[in-house]
C-alpha cells in the first residue's frame, strides 16, 4: 500500500471574542497580550514529539497545511513566518504545498495580507458570515459588511493566487432575500472559492443554551435551492456539500479530510489522523485543549489517542467521504481503511441504493442530491 496523502493542522485558539454559534475551541482575548514568541515555540515542539512518537510520518511529504483557530489573523505576519519557517525544517513539505490561514475580516489591516502572503502563506479563508449589520450582531460578529469587503480587497492584492469566503445562511431572522442578497455580494467581489453553509446549532454554546428564532425548515430548503442554482449559473461548480469553487480552485487540504487522508494536528486541542500501513492501525489524537495546559512545561502535548477499530472505520470512511460530490472508487475504500470491499455488509449499500440516497455503477458509488439533503440518513446505514 502507499502513502495516503498527509497533510498538518495547527490551532491558533485566539479571539477577540467568542460567538454564540462557535463550538470550536476558542478563547477570547480579554485585552492581553498573545504569546506569540512562546506559543510557537510550542506548536513546533508538538510537531517534533509527533514526528518522533510516529517516526514514519517524517519520510512523507506534507501536501498542505492549515492555520485555524480561534483567529490566527491576530499573530503578526513575524510569528506566522517563524511557524512556517520552523514546519519547513522538520517537515518534508511540498514545493507546492497549500498553505491557508484563516482570517477575521474585523482584525485586518491594511498591508497585513500581503505579508502573511510573505510570510509564506498561499491561499486566505475569510470568515464573512454576512454583510448584513444586523445579522452580523445576531452572529456576535465583530466586523462590518464593509470591513469584510475590505478584507477581500486585501486578500486580492496580498499576491496569493486563491482565497475562500465563508458564508452562512439560515440566520436567527433572515429571509430568503437577506440569505441570497448576501450570497449575490459574496459573488460580486469574485473569490475563487465560498464556502456556503448553514447555521447549525451546536451544543455547549450560547446559541444551544438560549436558542434564537432560526428561519423554517421550508425556507431553509428554498435558500439552499435557490443559492445552489445562482452559483452555478456564476461559474462555481460545488464539490463538497457547502463547498463550491471555480476552476482549479478547489481546497486540497478539505478535500484531503473528505477523502479520508491523514493529517497531523498541533496546537490547543488539535485534532490527528495517523494511519500506520505497515501495522494495519489508524489513530486518531487530540492535543491538551486549554492554553495553559498546551504550554505548561510538566504534562505532554499529547492528551488522547485512539485506535479506529475496523468495525468502525465504514462509518467514518463515509461519513467523510459521502460529503464529496465526486464518485468514490470502490478500490478507495480498501486502500483508505485497509480493509478488503467484501467486509462492507452488503444490505446496508441495497438499503442506502433502494431509498435513492447513493447509486452503484463500475466499481464506485455516488451520493445523490437526495443523499446529500439527507446524509445522515444515509450514513445511519452504515452505523
Amino acid at each position: 500500500m502507499t502513502d495516503l496523502p498527509l497533510s498538518l493542522y495547527v490551532h491558533i485558539p485566539w479571539c477577540v471574542q467568542k460567538c454564540p454559534y462557535c463550538d470550536f475551541n476558542s478563547h477570547g482575548q480579554k485585552q492581553q497580550a498573545l504569546p506569540e514568541k512562546e506559543y510557537v515555540a510550542h506548536l513546533l515542539d508538538d510537531l517534533s514529539a509527533d514526528l518522533l512518537t510516529y517516526s514514519e510520518l517524517s519520510r512523507r511529504e506534507v501536501t498542505s497545511i492549515f492555520i485555524g483557530g480561534g483567529t490566527p489573523s491576530l499573530f503578526s505576519a513575524q510569528a506566522i513566518a517563524s511557524l512556517l519557517e520552523g514546519i519547513k525544517q522538520r517537515c518534508n513539505l511540498a514545493v507546492q504545498a497549500e498553505i491557508t490561514l484563516e482570517a477575521n475580516p474585523g482584525t485586518v489591516e491594511s498591508g497585513r495580507f500581503a505579508a502573511y502572503a510573505n510570510a509564506g502563506v498561499t491561499r486566505f479563508s475569510i470568515g464573512i458570515q454576512s454583510f448584513n449589520s444586523a445579522h452580523l450582531k445576531a452572529l456576535g460578529r465583530i466586523h462590518s459588511g464593509n470591513e469584510a469587503l475590505f478584507a477581500i480587497s486585501q486578500a486580492k492584492q496580498s499576491g496569493v493566487t486563491t482565497f475562500n469566503t465563508d458564508l452562512m445562511h439560515g440566520l436567527p431572522n433572515q429571509s430568503i432575500d437577506n440569505a441570497l442578497a448576501d450570497l449575490h455580494k459574496a459573488i460580486a467581489q469574485n473569490p475563487p472559492h465560498l464556502s456556503w453553509y448553514q447555521l447549525t446549532i451546536e451544543p455547549n454554546t450560547p446559541f444551544y443554551s438560549k436558542p434564537p428564532e432560526l428561519p423554517a425548515d421550508d425556507v431553509l430548503w428554498d435558500i439552499q435551492q435557490q443559492g445552489h442554482a445562482i452559483l452555478a449559473k456564476a461559474g462555481y461548480q460545488q464539490y463538497e456539500i457547502s463547498g463550491y469553487s471555480q476552476v482549479g480552485h478547489q481546497c486540497n487540504h478539505n478535500l484531503n479530510y473528505w477523502r479520508f487522508g491523514d493529517y497531523i494536528g498541533i496546537g490547543c486541542g488539535a485534532h490527528g489522523k495517523i494511519t500506520n500501513a505497515s501495522n494495519g492501525t489508524i489513530t486518531r489524537t487530540v492535543k491538551v485543549k486549554h492554553p495553559r495546559g498546551y504550554m505548561s512545561l510538566d504534562r505532554a502535548y499529547l492528551d488522547q489517542t485512539t485506535k479506529v477499530e475496523e468495525a468502525e472505520r465504514p462509518f467514518e470512511f463515509f461519513m467523510n467521504r459521502f460529503r464529496l460530490v465526486e464518485a468514490c472508487d470502490t478500490a478507495e475504500f480498501e486502500r483508505y481503511c485497509m480493509m478488503p470491499i467484501d467486509s462492507l455488509t452488503q444490505t446496508h449499500l441495497d438499503k442506502a441504493i433502494d431509498k435513492g440516497l447513493l447509486t452503484n455503477s463500475n466499481q464506485s458509488w455516488q451520493v445523490t442530491p437526495m443523499g446529500r439533503r439527507y446524509l445522515n440518513s444515509l450514513l445511519a446505514e452504515f452505523v
